[in-house]
């Protein structure tokens, strides 16, 4: 049942594409851990503004009606800003949405 669950999740993620300039990212982890090993409770967590982009739109459109196309691709490293995005839960699994302009930049 598990095995379905998660296939299940996977297709609809594979199936769903952002509209415009919109990017759905995943946030990477938050540290749990010092480099010294304390572990750290959740309130001492920073919030974690790194995220991995997992789909993207095709694109805004400029003044003269031509798509203009994302900077960003599935895959990508990005910084998130510190508030904004709207927030997606696919079994159980947590999700943001942002307009690319909303992005601070790429991590290469």
């Amino acid at each position: 049942m598990f095995l379905t669950a998660l296939r299940r999740s996977s297709s609809i993620l594979n199936s769903f594409k952002p509209l415009h300039d919109r990017v759905l990212v995943e946030r990477v982890a938050a540290e749990t851990k010092t480099k010294g090993g304390i572990m750290l409770p959740e309130k001492s967590q920073g919030k974690v503004l790194e995220a991995t982009v997992v789909a993207a739109g095709a694109g805004a459109r400029n003044e003269k009606g031509e798509v203009v196309a994302l900077s960003v691709k599935p895959g990508d490293r990005v910084l998130l800003p510190e508030y904004g995005g709207t927030k997606v839960i696919v079994d159980n699994k947590e999700y943001s949405i942002f307009r690319e302009s909303d992005l601070l930049g790429v991590f290469h």
